[in-house]
């Protein structure tokens, strides 16, 4: 298990019946990089890559 399962897995355990929207994900996303800006880069990767899940040319 790597460092980083252990906290998706706090997430699905303690969030996983919740539903969000993407708009209130993309609010937390930006409220974590005002709070954490040296993970802007990887946070904007994320963030696009979620966003062309399904775009073919990406």
């Amino acid at each position: 298990m790597y460092f980083t399962d252990r906290g998706l897995e706090e997430l699905e355990k303690r969030r996983g019946d919740e539903e969000v929207t993407l708009a209130w994900l993309a609010e937390q996303l930006q409220v974590f990089v005002d709070t954490f800006p040296e993970f802007e880069i990887p946070i904007e990767r994320f963030a696009t890559w979620l966003a062309r899940l399904d775009d073919p040319e990406d």
